[in-house]
């Protein structure tokens, strides 16, 4: 009888053992996916705001005269934003202040971006250098009302010299972007910091076309665009295994690419430019284009999802 309860209480622990490591997979599999899709969509919308106020502040400083070393000025075309010029002081300034305004249709964006560049120092030229500070730059999604708020100092440079102006005849004009501070609140008010080290190749093909490509390297790793640590507080970097391209005729929204997230939990891959089916899509117009992330789960399954972007 005593042999009958212990076998019966062994069996009992091992059931109870086996149910509970059942429920923390269950558990881990669901917070894997979860941070898998949240990570990947956290990293699309700061790379894509980033790259859209790095258009803006293009066309800023290509209408300033004495930014740009043009002879004359041209009119600003950002419309949901007023921009102040002070061409006296020194470092110069180009203050663009976001109100809110949705004209872009699918987001809303509030906050100041100052662009400083040293007297003397003409942004046509090869090498030139502009220091970009965003300053409570939050950038709201209309179809779920999430932001994603901005601030920080990043430097751009003129590698290759040439005003975008001029892009037609230049045929090949590129930039860079870096970062060591760029501070990243989320949408559930946590707050982290990323770096940055992305190039912008310019070409022309019925319009602009940006070609992004990331500079670092760490661990093996190359092509990194972005690293730091993610909202559930895990590092990661992010590389960008296929250029990452945005045309203006297709209101510079990334049409192709592919990055790679590398944590400790996860590596996944994100394609970018599908449609609704997951299959390459040209410009879609207004609607949606779509991302699908890969990746290996905890038991060596492969999962994916698209998502909107």
């Amino acid at each position: 009888m005593k042999a009958r309860i212990l076998y019966g209480a062994v069996l009992l622990t091992f059931f109870s053992l086996s149910f509970i490591a059942c429920q923390k997979d269950q558990s881990d599999n669901s917070d894997y996916t979860m941070e898998t899709a949240r990570h990947s969509d956290d990293q699309s919308r700061f790379s894509n705001e980033v790259d859209a106020a790095a258009n803006d502040v293009n066309i800023t400083v290509e209408s300033a005269a004495g930014f740009a070393g043009r002879t004359e000025n041209i009119q600003s075309l950002i419309c949901d934003a007023t921009v102040a010029v002070d061409t006296m002081s020194n470092p110069r300034t180009i203050t663009i202040t976001y109100n809110g305004t949705n004209c872009l249709g699918n987001r809303i964006r509030t906050g100041v971006i100052v662009v400083s560049m040293a007297q003397g120092v003409r942004w046509k030229n090869a090498g030139a250098v502009i220091n970009v500070t965003y300053q409570n730059f939050k950038v709201t999604r209309l179809s779920d009302n999430k932001s994603i708020t901005l601030n920080g100092t990043q430097s751009f440079t003129n590698v290759s010299g040439g005003l975008l102006i001029n892009l037609p005849v230049l045929n090949t004009i590129s930039h860079t972007i870096t970062s060591s501070n760029m501070s990243v609140t989320f949408d559930d008010n946590t707050q982290r910091t990323w770096q940055v080290a992305r190039q912008r190749v310019f070409t022309y093909n019925n319009g602009v076309v940006i070609t992004v490509t990331g500079m670092h390297a760490a661990n093996g790793i190359t092509g990194i665009a972005e690293w730091g640590t993610n909202r559930f507080g895990n590092f990661f970097t992010t590389s960008i295994a296929q250029p990452v391209v945005m045309r203006q005729d297709c209101s510079f929204r990334v049409g192709s690419g592919r990055v790679v997230h590398h944590t400790n939990l996860f590596n996944a891959s994100v394609t970018f430019g599908l449609n609704a089916n997951g299959n390459p899509t040209g410009c879609p117009g207004a609607n949606p284009y779509y991302m699908k992330v890969e990746w290996t789960g905890p038991q060596g399954n492969t999962q994916s999802t698209l998502l909107p972007y």
